[in-house]
């Protein structure tokens, strides 16, 4: 078996005209939070539909858990959450599980297990439209654990939460971690690269790096990795965000 849960290799993309990936190379190892960072528009979404297997590629190969990317075998393995929330806010939460549990073959006793490990059980009954943006959010990662995915691929989990709401959401990435899940998050927030184990940089659709936080920090003589990013910019030759 790989150390690998993700291998891409030559991966190309384009959206009409425009070239959103262009050639990318680029690994995730099993086991820990792999940050995929970037500002708006470097093709973290593309990417991360390209390993759930829902994007048309132009070329390359995406490789998951040893199978190419969206292979039915695949299907109870790797779980993707959305932006958005992807429940319904007329049902309970506890209904909301049920439903998506029923779907996936899983029992009650799973819907129990994610009510607690997203801290969601005060709230079972509650409808998802009476909840705060990050409940709804858990909830969303709820529906996403359903069933033990080995691989949980998450795209802008935090994006317009509060900052105490984003701490409680990356405690509980890192407890699922530290319980052998592997996790992709993808962030437009600098900050956040601190949070995780191992980290890719994208811009323009193209590789900046693929290193860890401490790395980073120290290979660009910078104290925070907003900093840094621009840094690694600066000597590839790119233009600094405006």
């Amino acid at each position: 078996m790989s150390d690998d849960a993700v291998e891409i290799r030559g991966l190309v993309v384009r959206r009409g005209r425009a070239l959103v990936l262009d050639g990318l190379d680029v690994s995730i190892a099993r086991g820990g939070v792999t940050g995929l960072l970037g500002p708006s528009g470097s093709g973290k979404t593309t990417l991360i539909r390209a390993i759930v297997g829902v994007q048309r590629i132009r070329a390359g190969a995406v490789n998951v858990l040893g199978a190419p990317a969206g292979a039915p075998r695949l299907r109870r393995r790797v779980a993707y959450a959305t932006q958005s929330a992807a429940v319904y806010r007329d049902l309970t939460v506890v209904e909301n599980l049920r439903y998506f549990a029923r779907i996936l073959g899983t029992g009650r006793d799973e819907v129990e297990r994610v009510l607690d490990v997203v801290a969601l059980e005060p709230y079972r009954d509650r409808r998802v439209s009476d909840l705060s943006g990050g409940q709804a959010s858990r909830v969303s990662l709820a529906v996403a654990l359903l069933g033990g995915p080995e691989l949980v691929v998450l795209d802008e989990p935090t994006v317009g939460l509060d900052p105490l709401l984003r701490v409680q959401l990356w405690d509980v990435f890192r407890q699922l971690a530290d319980a052998g899940t592997t996790l992709l998050v993808s962030s437009h927030v600098m900050d956040e690269a601190l949070r995780c184990d191992d980290l890719i940089l994208l811009r323009d659709g193209a590789l900046v790096a693929r290193t860890t936080p401490a790395r980073l920090l120290e290979d660009t003589g910078k104290h925070d990795p907003e900093a840094a990013f621009v840094e690694l910019i600066r000597r590839s030759g790119g233009r600094e965000a405006a």
